[in-house]
């Protein structure tokens, strides 16, 4: 099963490939993706991402983690959520939510077994 491709992205819009749902932030792993409501574990851009947000596409078999901080970077991840995600023997990288979206698909493409978390507006 691979990784779908996030077709496009703009301010507070993304959309994956293969879906008809278009998300705000969005949670995506081999073979399937779905909105990322930060309600579900109170998460706020500070004190950011939390090993809760990431539990779901870990479970999916992936090899690699990327992060969307948002287009500005205002989104945290914390020192204990990274050390969470690599204790799990998953590889993470945490950059802007446009670079995070591009490295993301360019693993997508060649196959790899990549998830991603991404916010898309601040």
């Amino acid at each position: 099963m691979t990784s779908p491709e996030i077709a496009t992205l703009s301010w507070g819009l993304m959309k994956v490939k293969g879906c008809s749902s278009s998300y705000k932030d969005c949670k995506v792993w081999p073979g399937g993706s779905r909105a990322w409501d930060w309600r579900e574990t109170g998460t706020d851009h500070y004190p950011g991402v939390q090993p809760a947000d990431l539990e779901e596409v870990m479970k999916k078999g992936i090899e690699l983690l990327v992060i969307g901080r948002g287009m500005s970077e205002a989104l945290q991840v914390p020192s204990s959520t990274l050390n969470f995600v690599k204790q799990q023997g998953i590889e993470v990288r945490v950059l802007p939510t446009q670079k995070a979206v591009a490295e993301y698909n360019k693993l997508a493409v060649q196959g790899a077994k990549v998830g991603g978390v991404f916010h898309s507006t601040c």
